[in-house]
C-alpha cells in the first residue's frame, strides 16, 4: 500500500488541492500506523518544500 500511495501522490503533486485530497484518502485507507509514519516521512522528504502546511495539517488531523 505504501508504494501505491507514493505513486498516487507523485501523480497528483502538480495540484495542491488534489494532493491534499489524495493524501487524506490514503491515510484513511492505510490500516498500519507504521506505514502511515513511513508515508509521512516520505511526504516530508519529497514534498516538504512545496506543501509543508498540507502535510503537517493532514497528518496532525489523522489518527497517526
Amino acid at each position: 500500500m505504501l508504494e501505491f500511495s507514493k505513486q498516487i501522490l507523485e501523480k497528483v503533486s502538480f495540484n495542491r488541492n488534489l494532493f491534499s485530497k489524495e493524501l487524506k484518502k490514503l491515510i484513511i485507507w492505510m490500516d498500519d500506523n507504521e506505514e502511515i509514519l513511513k508515508l509521512k516521512e516520505w511526504c516530508k522528504q519529497e514534498f516538504g518544500s512545496r506543501y509543508p502546511d498540507v502535510i503537517r495539517n493532514t497528518f496532525e488531523n489523522s489518527a497517526a
